[in-house]
């Protein structure tokens, strides 16, 4: 595999993928407002295709950028093997990402406390971990590389499975870390344009790495992506209908809702008459 010299890696962002990956990395930002003027930004890495093409987003939009930002490219060695670690290590430094790499020992405690489900918990220590490091660096944002598949992905992951409907939302305030916001700019951008432009790097992204187990949730993860693919047969815009359902949600036909935790009915708003 022949690996793109850094130049032509960056030009490639602005011209080759300008459509499906640039223009949507500023319009997630723009809708969403997740960018201010000063923000200290940390860039979560974990070696995988979306966190590596993210931080490359990051350095494109701080050099040509109106607004000024500061940017921390963090990783956190949640227990790989030692060649994993190397690996996103070479990777980053051919990326020409500055990556700072820590070190935790969140499979291992993961897997010890989490009662046969490790994937959970392993997810909710690193966004732990990473709102700790993003405080410790003085960031007020922490970027995470959640693309538009994930978001859809988890709309009806809920709906099928735990019976609610919500999603992944592309900012949100952290709740025990104060003064600290996590934003998702890759919210725009679909999967298939992230891999076509990690194999046109010539390098090689990492998967999950973890030294755990196979988890359900990831089982339940990959059905549902080929539910969406099977529906895609019937409907070729069905990804696009499933994430325009979390923009138009009616209340006037929605049974009950939570609000800031508490519950509510259509009965709340319900005025009578005939329909």
């Amino acid at each position: 595999m022949v690996r793109k010299s850094i130049h032509d890696i960056e030009r490639s962002i602005i011209k080759t993928y300008r459509k499906h990956i640039w223009v949507k990395f500023i319009r997630a930002i723009q809708n969403y407002q997740l960018l201010e003027p000063g923000d200290k930004v940390a860039v979560a890495i974990s070696g995988g295709k979306d966190s590596l093409l993210m931080a490359k987003l990051f350095q494109e939009i701080k050099r040509h950028g109106k607004d000024p930002i500061d940017l921390e490219f963090i990783c956190m060695d949640p227990g790989y093997r030692p060649e994993i670690r190397q690996q996103v290590l070479d990777t980053c430094k051919g990326l020409g990402i500055p990556v700072k790499i820590h070190d935790s020992d969140i499979f291992e405690v993961s897997e010890r406390i989490s009662d046969g489900k490790p994937c959970y918990m392993c997810a909710r220590m690193r966004r732990g971990n990473l709102y700790a490091k993003a405080q410790e660096l003085g960031c007020n944002k922490l970027a995470l590389g959640h693309h538009f598949n994930d978001v859809i992905e988890t709309i009806l992951l809920n709906v099928l499975f735990s019976g609610n409907y919500k999603t992944m939302m592309p900012k949100l305030h952290a709740e025990n870390f104060e003064n600290i916001e996590l934003i998702r700019p890759m919210y725009l951008i679909e999967e298939e344009y992230i891999i076509r432009f990690m194999k046109n790097t010539g390098y090689e992204a990492i998967n999950c790495a973890c030294t755990v187990t196979e988890k359900e949730e990831g089982n339940m993860r990959f059905f549902v992506k080929d539910l969406i693919e099977d529906l895609r047969k019937i409907n070729p815009n069905v990804d696009i209908s499933i994430f325009r359902s979390a923009e138009n949600v009616n209340l006037d036909g929605i049974i009950g809702w939570k609000k800031d935790d508490e519950k509510y009915s259509f009965l709340d708003i319900y005025k009578g008459g005939s329909h």
